[in-house]
């Protein structure tokens, strides 16, 4: 059941470096929706869990090639108000992004969500 209470578990990856293996990597096509191109790499954090039983999913931003992993540091979490599967946003430990560079790079899939930036 969704909810619009935040999970403070992930705020706690704010700041810090994770690794995140990368299952949909730039320019790959979504499993179920074919229309869904991946703009960005997107993975999940080994070893954690997330509310929907499976890992916690992350974006890496930043990087603009096809990537198999990345350790890199825990910018933003995107946390969902209508879905309670919130996301990481991971850069290069030198990346400074906006929030409004956040929301553009991550709206091909956020734009189905109630989206809010957690920094």
């Amino acid at each position: 059941m969704p909810t619009n209470e935040y999970q403070p578990d992930l705020r706690s990856f704010l700041g810090q470096e994770v690794e995140v293996q990368i299952d949909r990597p730039l320019g790959s096509v979504h499993p179920r929706y074919s229309e869904l191109v991946y703009p960005v790499n997107y993975g999940f954090v080994p070893g954690t869990l997330a509310p929907d039983d499976k890992e916690i999913d992350a974006y890496v931003l930043g990087v603009e090639e096809a990537l198999e992993s990345f350790r890199g540091l825990c910018a933003f979490v995107l946390h969902r108000m209508d879905d309670e599967d919130d996301k990481l946003v991971v850069v290069p430990r030198n990346l400074s992004l906006t929030d409004e560079e956040v929301l553009a790079a991550t709206h091909f899939q956020e734009r189905y969500f109630d989206t809010r930036l957690v920094r």
